[in-house]
């Protein structure tokens, strides 16, 4: 077992902070895929990390600990993502992100591939809880079959089922999707 790991599940705070440190970027990257962009990503990311403090002493080493990670990250998003949709919505205007426009980018290039990262997002939003979740980790995050069903616990072959008929889903919404049809259309 990681001895930082370790030294976190006897209560050594200073190796809790080194873990939340190690791996704030891999919750955060994993919490914006499945959420997509949201203002509500920070807190969703410190709520990983409670529940990370609260469960790390049943944390037994039979896994990797950024597998464990993983699931607890795609449960406590999956929650999250449950609870904002069983609440009654006040407003329905988008917040708007900071300026993401990339070193010389024009402005309008920028809105155009905000416009289409928005819409990829809610296509992704669209699929089930668990072909997102297979989905994001496996295409987004480079996650091999074998690990997803580690951390969705299920079969390799069911994710392997799922992530066909995600991509299918998927592929087929953005051909119905004017802000992403053209970028389909040029990559055929």
């Amino acid at each position: 077992m990681d001895p930082v790991v370790a030294r976190a599940q006897a209560g050594d705070e200073a190796a809790f902070q080194e873990l939340f440190v190690q791996h704030r970027e891999l919750v955060a990257r994993v919490v914006h895929r499945v959420m997509g962009p949201s203002p509500e990503l920070e807190d969703v990311v410190q709520d990983v990390f409670v529940h990370v403090y609260r469960s790390l002493k049943n944390f037994r080493g039979d896994s990797k600990f950024t597998t464990w990670l993983y699931r607890l990250t795609a449960n406590v998003t999956k929650m999250h993502l449950r609870r904002k949709r069983s609440r009654p919505r006040i407003v329905d205007v988008p917040v708007p992100e900071g300026r993401s426009e990339a070193p010389g980018e024009q402005p309008d290039a920028a809105v155009e591939r905000n416009e289409r990262v928005a819409a990829l997002y809610r296509l992704v939003d669209r699929l089930s809880e668990k072909k997102r979740t297979v989905l994001v980790l496996h295409d987004f995050e480079g996650l091999s079959a074998k690990e997803i069903g580690e951390i969705v616990e299920a079969p390799v072959l069911t994710v392997r089922t799922r992530l066909f008929y995600a991509r299918k889903e998927l592929y087929a919404a953005l051909m119905e999707e004017p802000a992403l049809a053209a970028v389909v259309e040029r990559l055929a």
